[in-house]
């Protein structure tokens, strides 16, 4: 472990603007050039759709015909008569949105973030898709959740993007500034055709995705999708054609991601106290013990325990990554690990108590996976990544946390071993009580998975990603979370699972 990481970290972050890790932050950075045109990416490997020409949109209409010239006097107009809110907002948006979807869906992940409580008998209701006014409201956006709400997120914008580029330079109509230099251009200029907008297929996929996550704040997304479009259109790039294009992208691919969706089996992931129990005994008769929940008051069942069984992205099936077996309690390895976590709890010094609270990622965060995605965001404007290359980087790191999720709670609930907190008498924690098993730990799989992804996309950052994942990992055995073996399988177990991911995108074109 790196001493003083939590210092390097700040000043990644400061680099960039504030860093508060325990909210979503909003990056303040303005329209750059992009490092890259990617003029290749329309002949990219999509993940959900076999080809960019799969999704369709009409042939624009020439720059020289009287419906495009009417289109931009129109978009001249509206530049002419914008707002004060509207050049704000204009300058918010900047020329890679994805960065700012990806900050809402991290705001709606920390606001939902939140335990349905009891109800005054005792019994607990769960989020109910069917009724998302609850209560509880739905949904509960806990760690699981998040990393295939962002999942499904990442994925549906990269894919419409890959066919936007295909048909930016298949139909190469310019930009409306290039065709009309009296019309001003709100960002940094680039030689990128504009037909369709990549802009409004951002736009479009992410709202309709976040809106089926996020059902209660679909008045909100519908805001900021009408927000950003409007943008696009003030920016000087685009004609109404070029955005309802995108959109028409945009649509087509989110219908594409939710038809997945509603049959990855992450409805049946939450599950009655029969099967909970059935799984618990199920570990108890194969190696002679179970996890028991702790919390007060106590949930009958355990979060997610068939989280396990969701469909996985890029890893061919749950066993190929399941760890092997943990200690067995009494074991001279079990014994160590006791002494350790008792030193630990013994002697919790300032820098360690840091470290658990830098990484907590609890209730009200956006949990350990939109972490992961806060620094992906910072590299992404760092290295002035397309809209197209910063997609992939969320599509793929996102991908590898949620696959990660799955495999570290197919171990959880397959080993259903306890936590500290259970076995080791009078023993404390500094960071609550989660609800579920102990092996392996959430927070070291998601970390790196995470982190592997991101050490390829930028192997300058590989070195310190990657500590930034160890230190994760050891934050919640400092933290009275979690035995050490816990942190270093998950941490080799994320890995694992991520070099699928890897593997994948080094034969999608895009190196």
């Amino acid at each position: 472990m790196k001493k003083h990481l939590l210092y390097a970290i700040s000043a990644i972050c400061l680099s960039l603007t504030s860093c508060h890790k325990d909210l979503p932050t909003e990056l303040a950075f303005e329209s750059y050039a992009y490092a890259s045109l990617d003029v290749d990416g329309g002949t990219w490997r999509p993940v959900l759709i076999s080809a960019a020409s799969d999704l369709e949109i009409a042939e624009p209409a020439a720059t020289n015909s009287s419906e495009y010239q009417a289109e931009l006097t129109a978009t001249k107009s509206a530049i002419q008569q914008m707002s004060d809110f509207q050049r704000e907002k204009l300058a918010h948006w900047t020329n890679n949105p994805v960065v700012r979807w990806n900050e809402i869906a991290l705001e709606l992940i920390a606001k939902y973030n939140l335990i349905p409580g009891p109800n005054p008998d005792g019994t607990y209701t769960l989020p109910n898709p069917a009724s998302p006014d609850g209560p509880p409201a739905f949904p509960f956006a806990h760690p699981p959740y998040a990393s295939r709400a962002l999942a499904y997120l990442s994925v549906a914008q990269f894919d419409g993007l890959i066919s936007a580029w295909h048909y930016k330079y298949h139909y190469q109509r310019p930009a409306a500034y290039k065709v009309d230099p009296s019309v001003p251009f709100a960002y940094q200029e680039q030689d990128i055709p504009a037909y369709p907008s990549d802009g409004a297929v951002i736009a479009t996929a992410s709202r309709k995705i976040l809106t089926a996550m996020f059902p209660l704040e679909a008045a909100y997304l519908e805001r900021k999708e009408a927000e950003h479009l409007q943008s696009l259109l003030l920016s000087g790039e685009f004609v109404k054609s070029d955005i309802e294009a995108g959109a028409q992208i945009g649509d087509q691919i989110a219908v594409k991601a939710l038809a997945r969706a509603s049959a990855d089996g992450m409805k049946n992931a939450q599950t009655s106290k029969a099967v909970s129990d059935s799984i618990a005994n199920a570990a108890f008769e194969r190696f002679g013990w179970k996890w028991v929940n702790l919390e007060s008051p106590q949930r009958p069942v355990g979060l997610t325990p068939l989280f396990g069984k969701v469909k996985m992205w890029n890893v061919p099936n749950v066993e190929a990554t399941r760890p092997g077996m943990p200690p067995a309690p009494g074991s001279a390895e079990y014994e160590a690990d006791v002494k350790l976590l008792q030193e630990y709890a013994a002697h919790r010094t300032l820098e360690r108590r840091k470290i658990a609270n830098f990484w907590q990622d609890g209730l009200g965060t956006y949990t350990p996976p939109g972490h992961w995605n806060d620094f992906a965001n910072r590299f992404i404007v760092k290295y002035k990544m397309s809209t197209l290359r910063a997609a992939r980087t969320l599509a793929y790191m996102n991908m590898a946390i949620m696959d990660g999720g799955i495999s570290c709670w197919d171990a959880k609930y397959y080993y259903h071993y306890p936590r500290p907190i259970q076995q080791i008498e009078g023993f404390e924690t500094i960071a609550g009580t989660p609800n579920f098993p102990s092996y392996t730990s959430g927070h070291s799989v998601f970390s790196a998975a995470a982190s592997e992804v991101l050490a390829y996309v930028f192997p300058a950052e590989a070195d310190m990603v990657r500590a930034w994942a160890e230190e994760a990992a050891v934050s919640r055995v400092y933290g009275g979370i979690h035995w050490t073996f816990d942190a270093t399988v998950g941490t080799q177990q994320g890995r694992n699972v991520a070099q699928y991911t890897i593997d994948k995108a080094r034969t999608d074109g895009a190196d």
